[in-house]
Formats: C-alpha cells, structure tokens, sequence
C-alpha cells in the first residue's frame, strides 16, 4: 500500500504566507518614508533659494512670541541701512571667525568640548538654519537637522546674506527681533545711527536677550561690550571682516 505524502505542518504555512504579506508592505513603507525624506530635501533647498533673495516673512521663534505676548516688533533692514560697527561688534561677539568658514568652527567646537560643553560653539551660519528652518530648544533632533542643512545655507547663500538674515531675525530683546527694533526701543535711533558703544551693547546681550538689559547694563553685560568693542576693531584690522564688507 502506497504511503501518503507527509503533510507540512499548517502552522508553518499560515507563517509563510504571513511572511510573503508582510515583505510588500515593508517595502512600500520603505519607499515612502524614502519619498517623504526627498520630498522635504527638496522643499528645505526650494526655500534656501527663495530666502536667498526673498526676506523670510516670519520664523518659529516669531510665531511663538506673537502668540505668547500678543504682539512682536520687527522691521526688516538691508544690511547697507546698518552701521558697520554694528555688524562688526555682532560677528566679533558670535562669530569671530565667520568669514573663515564654511558653517562649522572646528576650532570653537573643540574648545566647547574642552570646556565641558559650558559654552557654545554655534556659528551665525548655525543660527540662521536654527532661527529661520527650524526651532529652539536643545534636542539631539534639532541638532542633526542643523548640522546636515547648514551647509546648504552656505552653498546658496553669501556670507552676506547669511549675516543680513541673521540681523532680522534675531531676537534681541523681550518681543524684539532684528538690530532695528532693539536700536529704535533702546536708543530711539535706527541700526544705521548706533555709535560703537550702543552696537557693543546690543551684540553683548544677543546670546540671552530677555536676561540682559542694553539700556541699564551689568558688570558683565559691559565688561562683554567691551571686548566686542576691541573685538570688532581687530576683525577689521585683520581682514576677518572682509567677507561682509565692501
């Protein structure tokens, strides 16, 4: 008598069969995480070189001191409508270097980790993506998008460029944004009208704004004024100004 065929086991079956469905749908879930990540590539590039020559109307940082406060002042200024020493005194106070690079200071970065990562060690470069393309607060997230589109900034934009923004979309005081308005709510002057003093000042409180007052100073706020004061002086002594000035 004939033996029958051994049978598979069903369980084994309903396991492959699961298998084969689940393989599909891994791919297509594949394939569209991929299309999502180029989608945003490609729309992160678009606006680099639409805000390239388009100011950008409003940032993250804006939106959410609007609506935390009711209200915002800001005024949009070329960087011709400033006073040198003003951009002088901001790039001597957050970027020394900033003509010297290509978005990272390494040499910053690795006095940051010498330092315990006490201080900071972000360019304006940094800043701009941060202020501009994404948001504030410290996460590991936040970082690695800014560290993979900081150079794109730099590739599209001038160095230029890259400081006007910066110096419109700063914030530079409770409800302030821009060296504009915190020039005329300080000192009732415009950005072009600051003395070296005054610009001093204002780059001195950037790293803490609604901490420190440009009006009514502390020790620190301007022993810091004036450094950048002999900082903004050796910048242009030295050529590290020349990126930005004409």
């Amino acid at each position: 008598m004939a033996k029958k065929a051994a049978r598979k086991p069903r369980g084994k079956k309903k396991k492959a069969a699961r298998s084969q469905k689940a393989e599909p749908i891994l791919i297509k879930a594949r394939r569209w995480a991929l299309r999502a990540v180029l989608a945003l590539a490609v729309g992160f590039v678009s606006l680099v070189l639409v805000y390239s020559v388009v100011n950008p109307p409003i940032t993250h940082t804006i939106w959410s001191e609007w609506r935390r406060l009711g209200k915002v002042d800001r005024e949009w200024v070329a960087i011709e409508d400033m006073s040198p020493v003003l951009v002088r005194s901001v790039v001597a106070a957050e970027d020394a270097n900033f003509c010297l690079h290509w978005g990272f200071d390494v040499n910053a970065i690795r006095d940051a980790l010498e330092d315990g990562g006490n201080r900071g060690a972000s360019t304006i470069s940094q800043q701009v993506v941060k202020n501009v393309f994404l948001w504030q607060g410290r996460s590991w997230v936040r970082k690695a998008l800014e560290t993979s589109m900081t150079p794109v900034v730099e590739i599209f934009w001038s160095k230029k460029r890259i400081l006007e923004v910066y110096l419109n979309v700063a914030e530079t005081g409770t409800g302030l944004f821009g060296v504009e308005a915190a020039a005329r709510n300080n000192f009732g002057v415009s950005a072009a009208q600051l003395s070296p003093v005054q610009s001093a000042r204002l780059a001195a409180i950037l790293p803490a704004p609604r901490d420190r007052s440009v009006t009514d100073p502390s020790v620190y706020t301007r022993r810091r004024a004036a450094a950048i004061r002999d900082g903004a002086a050796t910048i242009r002594a030295d050529g590290r100004a020349e990126c930005f000035e004409d």
